[in-house]
């Protein structure tokens, strides 16, 4: 049996196991839950769809055609979402889902631009021999239509084009500034569905965005998109930024900023636009990161030539020392059930990377290969560390949390700070250019052979990837 009869096999038995299609509304994104039926229309219950788990080699995905063709829409009307109408508005939502799939490193999709349109009628009645003829495996279809409210509903299907059947297909209710969202919904409902992975587009991405020359630049901290849209700038400047983390909810970020040469941590909320400070001193203070439940923020601080990481109540207070040894310890983060810490410390000579329990005990090296060992990240499968590999260079590697199986997923100059997607399929990172220092973010996945840069208006460093939108 061949992969293509192999998947389709798959298919069919998660279909007969999940007893049938649903469209579950999203809620995050709509004030009315609901469903859509075959015909697109809303209902009231909302099933469950069962999803295809299982693991393939990426080459083997690659090779799959999947076909994205432009949503149609029941009526071409003005939409504040695209001064063009619904009908243009439908073409640039499969042109994201197109630009997701495509720039993950899992696929090689088609995408509207290179496939006829559909009609509204034919999203939920495939012209299977249209399909089949353009050598699609695998179909998106999808539709956008104006409510009489002004938000828009926009649905998504995935098709079996040889078994000529529907796999899944999901719905949302949006507010036209947040388009981009459902698009992105699309592309994770696809990508999960297919691979059996977690899905990751649907997330946002916190940065330091430099301008201006080597020597006096400015760092602001700012957001944006997973693929680097909807991008605002949150601080002005007038103090330099580092070092954001998202909240494990989203609703804020920490991070460090430098006041009056004096360095605090500051918790930013997303929601009221109110910052809180958490911790101030007159002492070098480093990294601030999240425990799983939102409660704590790590960082680090020097004290007379001696640096230690700490642990401080997020909303401010306290802070209690975790480390002790007479040792630069700098850079801790969690695992994902709150239990361990990797960190990175040079008591043992050179610069290396450590476990220890959340409360500071059981301190115990990891890393034993050739090199230095530097900005661990534990991954949110807890199954990794991502860290930057110091071997004259920097590159980004990753090993399991015992320090076994250390692999190099990149060759830069300096390529440091990794940054996990939700998913922990991904990693982002911050590359520097020689002689100029400029830094601009990019990513690769675990195979290393999918690298990319991500678009910024400005220079980029320190990317921090939030979990999926809620």
């Amino acid at each position: 049996m061949n992969l293509r009869q192999s998947l389709s096999a798959l298919f069919a038995i998660a279909m007969l196991a999940a007893g049938g299609p649903a469209l579950a509304q999203d809620e995050a994104i709509s004030l009315d839950p609901s469903s859509l039926d075959a015909e697109g229309n809303a209902t009231a219950d909302a099933g469950e769809e069962s999803v295809l788990r299982g693991t393939v080699t990426a080459d083997a995905w690659q090779d799959l055609g999947i076909a994205i063709a432009s949503f149609a829409t029941n009526q071409d009307v003005p939409t504040p979402a695209n001064a063009d109408g619904t009908a243009s508005l439908g073409h640039e939502l499969a042109r994201v889902v197109f630009a997701d799939l495509r720039n993950n490193g899992l696929f090689r999709p088609v995408g509207p631009d290179a496939l006829p349109r559909p009609s509204y009628a034919q999203i939920t009645a495939p012209s299977w021999r249209t399909w089949q003829s353009q050598s699609a495996e695998m179909l998106v279809h999808g539709y956008v239509r104006a409510n009489n409210d002004g938000r828009l509903t926009v649905g998504c299907y995935l098709y079996d084009v040889i078994l000529e059947e529907e796999l899944v297909r999901e719905g949302w209710i949006v507010s036209p500034a947040e388009w981009r969202r459902a698009a992105h919904k699309c592309a994770d409902l696809v990508y999960s569905r297919l691979s059996g992975e977690s899905p990751f587009f649907d997330s946002r991405i916190a940065y330091i965005a430099e301008t201006g020359p080597k020597e006096r630049r400015i760092k602001r901290l700012a957001i944006m998109d997973s693929d680097g849209a909807n991008h605002r700038f949150i601080t002005n400047g007038q103090s330099t930024a580092l070092t954001p983390r998202y909240s494990p909810d989203y609703s804020r970020i920490a991070y460090l900023s430098y006041v009056d040469g004096n360095p605090r941590i500051y918790v930013y909320d997303i929601g009221t636009g109110q910052q809180t400070l958490v911790t101030q001193s007159s002492n070098p203070t480093f990294a601030p990161r999240w425990s799983p439940d939102g409660r704590y923020l790590l960082y680090s601080m020097a004290v007379a030539g001696n640096t230690d990481i700490y642990r401080v109540p997020s909303a401010g207070g306290a802070s209690i020392r975790l480390t002790s040894s007479p040792a630069i310890e700098v850079g801790g983060s969690y695992s994902p059930d709150g239990t361990q810490i990797v960190f990175e410390s040079d008591q043992s000579g050179t610069q290396q990377c450590y476990t220890m329990n959340a409360d500071g005990s059981n301190q115990r090296r990891i890393s034993f290969f050739g090199g230095r060992c530097a900005t661990p990240e534990w991954s949110p499968r807890g199954d990794q560390i991502a860290f930057t590999h110091i071997v004259g260079d920097f590159h980004i590697a990753v090993m399991d949390t015992n320090g076994r199986n250390m692999r190099t997923l990149t060759n830069g100059w300096q390529d440091e700070a990794p940054t996990w997607a939700p998913n922990g399929r991904i990693i982002q990172f911050f590359r520097s250019e020689r002689n100029t220092g400029n830094a601009s973010i990019w990513q690769v996945d675990l195979t290393g052979e999918n690298e990319r840069r991500l678009n910024t208006p400005v220079g980029a460093s320190d990317p921090a990837w939030g979990p999926v939108l809620p």
